[in-house]
């Protein structure tokens, strides 16, 4: 998941290529070192896709041009690797929430959008990304991870999915443990369907202690290459019944 944008470090001299109109990008590989690729564009539903298929993801603040980035490294998860601590396997054990998924994105989009985050100023989920993501969850792409308790969306997260491949984008929680408990569910049925790699984008330390890591550029966009070529799960997501109040534990 990404945080807002923050300061950029300095980078070796390379270009910021700015985009045509046309739905094309440069080779991810030629980003700068902070990882900004390019500037402009727009985030119709085709871009975003082509975008997150090359390794390529939008993130930028209110008042900027959108700014398209390319990270090296990558922070990663792969799911067959997932670390539950164990004051968060005691939380799930005791079943608080309700899991869904798919129910509420526009609630959970708005939640990420909303929630004030310690040492960021405002938002980078501008109004124009927002509209982005709401279109590619109609079209099947983006889904949403809800923790619902007593009736009222408390957590939750959402992210697009491409292939064998979950690209995690923000999460947001009002209850202790929502988002997590949210986040681990939503990780054991992407392992049921087969998802072989959750893109986290940039290092997150939230991410980290679930087991998220850090591999080489070249070495994610060559297994992006394989696995977003694989068969999309489209439409509607929902749990298995199993796990509609979380994993066992």
């Amino acid at each position: 998941m990404v945080g807002s944008p923050g300061p950029r470090r300095a980078s070796r001299t390379l270009p910021v290529f700015s985009l045509p109109p046309e739905h094309l990008f440069p080779d991810p590989q030629l980003a700068r070192e902070d990882g900004l690729l390019a500037v402009g564009g727009d985030l119709h539903p085709h871009r975003l896709l082509l975008a997150y298929s090359m390794g390529i993801f939008p993130w930028y603040s209110a008042g900027q041009p959108i700014l398209w980035h390319s990270p090296d490294p990558r922070f990663v998860l792969e799911p067959q690797e997932l670390k539950v601590q164990r004051s968060l396997r005691k939380v799930i054990r005791q079943r608080p929430f309700e899991l869904r998924l798919d129910t509420a994105f526009e609630q959970v989009i708005d939640g990420c959008q909303g929630i004030h985050r310690p040492g960021q100023r405002g938002t980078w989920i501008t109004s124009e990304m927002r509209d982005g993501y709401l279109e590619l969850h109609r079209q099947g792409f983006a889904h949403s991870t809800e923790a619902w308790l007593d009736g009222q969306l408390v957590g939750g997260l959402y992210g697009v999915s491409m292939g064998q491949v979950y690209f995690g984008e923000s999460m947001f929680t009002t209850v202790s443990d929502a988002s997590k408990v949210a986040f681990v569910t939503l990780v054991h049925q992407l392992q049921r369907w087969g998802c072989r790699l959750i893109d986290s984008q940039v290092y997150t330390a939230h991410v980290a202690r679930f087991g998220g890591h850090e591999i080489p550029r070249a070495d994610y966009l060559e297994r992006l290459s394989r696995l977003v070529l694989e068969p999309s799960r489209l439409g509607a997501w929902a749990l298995d019944a199993d796990l509609q109040h979380g994993p066992v534990a």
